[in-house]
Order: structure tokens, then sequence, then C-alpha cells
């Protein structure tokens, strides 16, 4: 099986620094942010993203379905419920890089 050209640099791809920037700008907000950093431990509903924000179902599911438009993360059915998971796997990544700013 041929191996996987890598990917040239943001800094010559105009397109990818696009895409990359649109994932920065989805995961730019306090909110989206931690649930995005929740996502990276595990699985969760709604009602437990929103325990532990301390945030409403409401605003939690409208960022959810922020971060799920630009296909960041996604749901399956469980019992009733929606379960979310992240499906862009390098955001873990991202926020272990993110934790240790501003230190």
């Amino acid at each position: 099986m041929p191996r996987a050209r890598p990917e040239p640099p943001i800094s010559r791809d105009p397109a990818r620094a696009g895409h990359v920037a649109e994932v920065l700008k989805a995961v730019a907000h306090p909110i989206r942010l931690r649930i995005v950093a929740i996502l990276c431990e595990d699985e969760a509903n709604v009602t437990t993203l929103a325990d532990r924000l301390g945030a409403s179902q409401a605003i939690v599911s409208q960022q959810l379905r922020i971060l799920r438009s630009h296909g960041l993360v996604a749901a399956r059915r469980e019992n009733g419920f929606a379960r979310y998971r992240l499906v862009e796997r390098n955001l873990k990544g991202l926020v272990r890089c993110m934790e240790r700013c501003g230190r």
C-alpha cells in the first residue's frame, strides 16, 4: 500500500490555512473550547456537558450545533439521548497545546 503524501505546510498552502483558520474560529469561544476539552476525555450528552460547564442545556446545545456544523463533533443516539464525540482527532493535540498557554 503506498504511503500517504504529507500535507504541505500551512505557510505554503492557502486552502489548508483557510481550513485551519475555520477550525480555530470554531473553537475560539470559551464554552466551545471547554466542550472540546471535555470531549477529549470521553463522549458526553448535553445534560452532562451542561452540568460540567455550569451552563444551560440550551446554550450547550447551541454551541454543539456550531461545532457540528464545522464537522468537529458528531452525535449518536443512545437510549433517546444524543451522545457527542470528537470527530476531528487532532483537536486533542490542540487542546493539550492550549492547556500550556499562559503558563
